[in-house]
């Protein structure tokens, strides 16, 4: 007697190619106007000590650590309406400084 199969065998899942462009650093990347409490969560759920941040055309124009945030968090002028580009108005560290 010969055994029959009742569910045909699962096909081998093929994988989608996507083009994808990688920058010179790796990172969480966001916009400079993402608020510094939104930035200190976003490096939290990430696990990381820096963000990279990008201008409108997703072009990365610097970076910021939770240790510079963390500085301004602590001063009497700050407020949880703060921006990214309110604190880091001098030259940000370039992206290719940070530890990968």
């Amino acid at each position: 007697m010969r055994q029959h199969r009742t569910h045909p065998a699962p096909a081998a899942p093929i994988a989608p190619t996507v083009a994808v462009d990688v920058p010179d650093t790796w990172g969480p990347r966001v916009r400079d106007d993402m608020t510094v409490e939104v930035a200190l969560s976003v490096m939290s759920g990430a696990q990381v000590e820096y963000l990279l941040l990008c201008d409108g055309d997703d072009e990365c124009t610097g970076s910021v650590t939770r240790a510079q945030l963390a500085a301004h968090r602590d001063c009497s002028t700050y407020t949880d309406r703060v921006r990214l580009r309110d604190v880091l108005g001098g030259p940000l560290a370039p992206p290719d400084t940070l530890a990968r």
